[in-house]
This record gives structure tokens, sequence and C-alpha cells, in this order.
């Protein structure tokens, strides 16, 4: 193991929804598809926790158009569009969490109200390694609440995509500010 402490892959809401075809596509949103696969068979052979969350919304979400948001109705809870990529290698060991799960209240981060901060802590994770989609709303929200709440982490660049393009160097550099490292996931194994 690394001497950063124990490492942990936190894969972000890669759901149908967000992939070419869904209700909220990612542009290229299906392409980490591979890249995540090979990073769970990484963890899951080092014997490191792999978590997946995923947005659970109700049918009428505060972040809904209908309810004056800004995304049209996504990922609702128990429709084939909320279900994983069917791509995704999902580990039988995977901590699964749902979030936005409460129709008043948004949450583009992990670690939003579910609960996933405290279960970190009692595998004595220290390092996450945060991948998923998009990077410039729930995995940037991920990677700098786990920066705040005091984890090492770092951002795998080529296992996430943005929803808007041009938004990569300003979310990228905010991350940075707050610590996180970007790195490819070539260099995760070295990492752990």
């Amino acid at each position: 193991m690394g001497g950063g402490g124990k490492g942990c892959l936190i894969v972000v809401d890669l759901q149908v929804d967000f992939c070419p075809g869904g209700a909220l596509p990612v542009p290229r949103g299906d392409e980490v598809v591979p890249v995540i696969n090979d990073l769970v068979d990484l963890f899951e052979r080092r014997g490191l926790p792999v978590v997946l969350s995923r947005d659970w919304h109700p049918e009428d979400h505060v972040s809904f158009k209908d309810r004056g948001g800004p995304w049209p109705p996504h990922c609702v809870a128990g429709t084939p569009g909320a279900k994983f990529h069917p791509g995704l290698k999902v580990p039988e060991s995977a901590v699964i969490v749902s979030k936005a799960t409460a129709r008043d209240s948004e949450s583009y981060s992990a670690f939003g109200g579910t609960g996933l901060e405290e279960t970190l802590r009692s595998m004595g994770v220290k390092r996450l390694f945060v991948a998923g989609l998009a990077l410039d709303f729930c995995v940037k929200a991920t990677a700098l609440d786990g920066a705040r709440l005091g984890f090492e982490v770092f951002l795998v660049e080529d296992a996430t995509r943005p929803v808007f393009a041009e938004s990569s160097a300003s979310t990228l550099e905010e991350l940075k500010g707050a610590g996180v490292k970007a790195i490819s996931s070539s260099e995760v194994e070295a990492l752990l």
C-alpha cells in the first residue's frame, strides 16, 4: 500500500440517464466505462473498497424543470434511467450510496446526506480516487467535499467527462485550489 493510507475508488453517478441516449446525457460519458472497469478490477485485486454513488430522485425532485430547477427529469428512483450503465462492473462488495433522494433538497456530492463520510472512516479510508459523471457537477462536488473533510483526494481525469467542455479548465483549477490532485488512471496503481 502507498504511504498515504488506505485508498477507495468512488465512482460517481455512472447511470444510464447521464450517458448518451439518456435523459440528461453527458457528452461522451460512456467512454469512461472501460477505464472505470479497469480501476474497479484494480481495487478489487487489492482488496480495497469501491463506492458507487447514484442520483435516486423522487418523481418531483426540486432539480427538475417542472419545479423550477435547471434539469429535465432524470435518474428517478427505480426507473431504467437510474440504473448503473449496463457495461459498468459492479462488485458484490461495492458500497452503493443514493443521493438527492428528498424531493426538496438537491445534492450533487456523494457525501450529501448519504452517510458516506462515516462509512469511509469506519473502513479506515484516507485517500479517495474519484471518477464518473459529470466532472463539472457531481464529480467536482464529491471531490471538494472529500478534500474539505480531510481526505486526500485524487481526480482520475481520464475516467470522467464534463457536461460543459468549456468548464473543464475552471473546474480543474477549483479542484486544484482545494488540494485535489488530478492524475490519469495509469498513475493510480502506484498510489495504492
